[in-house]
């Protein structure tokens, strides 16, 4: 069962369910949670509604974390849930070097001249550019896709390649829209882990290569986001920037990179984000996948396959990969 010994700061949020029981918003010290549906003179009923009030609310959950005449309950038997149900999941792509070169390198058709050193030399002239254009890719993802940190991921039977991509996620408190990159982190409650699924045969359309990509068929099967454990405060993470992000596959390590290689980090993402839309309380912003995916090791996931996914500071999420049914 899940634990927060591998997480910043004296607490998180999380949600989590007695068996039969409906889930509850819970603050997570240690080993132990505080249902805050209970302990919180308002009742919520949900972690995102902790924050849709979260500036009144960060002061109180920093004195119930020290407070042991309370209800807790220990960890171990709850079921943990994905931490947050967002209205909207922004996904940001091709924002590791490292990654975008690898992906670059392994989508190449087999009449292209150029060698692998002209391939990967052309890409990071591009990404260099983007960078200083200031232009994140950035697409949308849908919360039904959304599942637990510890819940089974069933492979659909029509995907032929699917990948794992483990990311920093930004959790949003405060509304943003139209902010500066200096003000974007005003908006940011905390950060937790996403592995942010791709089929990679259907990434592109075959019919129609002139419209490029099809993220709602390549991302968006059910469980294809697992999320979570935790959500950890930002006062607790000290520099975004400079985590390590790791995904190890059966116990061997597949993705093993800091945010470091981030084009674009938190600040900027935001910021880009809201220039267009309105980031909500409880919306997610995921920041790319580093160098390492299956694409890469030319071993995609398969019935049986066990992921543990970390990021410093944030816990570690295990997940078991399911086959779905011929005909299902």
């Amino acid at each position: 069962m899940a634990t927060l010994t591998q997480s910043a700061g004296p607490f998180a949020l999380g949600t989590l369910s007695q068996p039969g029981d409906s889930p509850f918003p819970g603050l997570v010290v240690g080993e132990r949670v505080l249902d805050l549906g209970r302990a919180l003179a308002w009742k919520p009923a949900d972690v995102r509604a902790v924050l849709e009030r979260w500036e009144e609310t960060l002061p109180v959950l920093r004195v119930l974390a020290g407070e042991d005449a309370l209800e807790w309950r220990p960890l171990d038997g709850l079921r943990v849930h994905a931490p947050v149900e967002p209205r909207q999941v922004f996904q940001s792509g091709a924002n590791y070097r490292q990654h975008v070169i690898d992906l670059e390198v392994a989508h190449r058709s087999l009449d292209d001249p150029r060698t692998v050193e002209e391939a990967r030399a052309e890409i990071a002239a591009v990404m260099d550019r983007r960078a200083a254009e200031d232009l994140p890719y950035v697409f949308i993802g849908l919360p039904s896709a959304i599942t637990g940190p510890y819940d089974d991921i069933v492979l659909p039977a029509w995907a032929e390649q699917p990948d794992w991509e483990l990311e920093l996620a930004a959790v949003i408190a405060r509304p943003a829209h139209r902010v500066s990159v200096e003000k974007a982190l005003d908006h940011v409650a905390g950060y937790t882990i996403a592995n942010d699924l791709t089929d990679r045969a259907t990434v592109f359309r075959r019919d129609m290569k002139a419209i490029g990509t099809d993220w709602l068929r390549c991302k968006n099967a059910p469980g294809f986001t697992p999320l979570g454990p935790w959500i950890v405060p930002v006062e607790a993470i000290t520099d975004p920037g400079d985590l390590r992000v790791t995904l190890k596959l059966n116990g061997e390590t597949m993705q093993d990179e800091s945010t470091k290689d981030m084009l674009f980090g938190v600040a900027r993402l935001v910021s880009y984000i809201s220039q267009t839309s309105q980031l909500l309380p409880g919306d997610l912003v995921l920041t790319g996948s580093p160098a390492g995916n299956g694409i890469h090791w030319g071993r995609l996931l398969r019935d049986g396959d066990v992921m543990e996914g970390s990021i410093t500071g944030l816990g570690t999420q295990r997940t078991r990969c399911v086959a779905e049914e011929h005909g299902a």
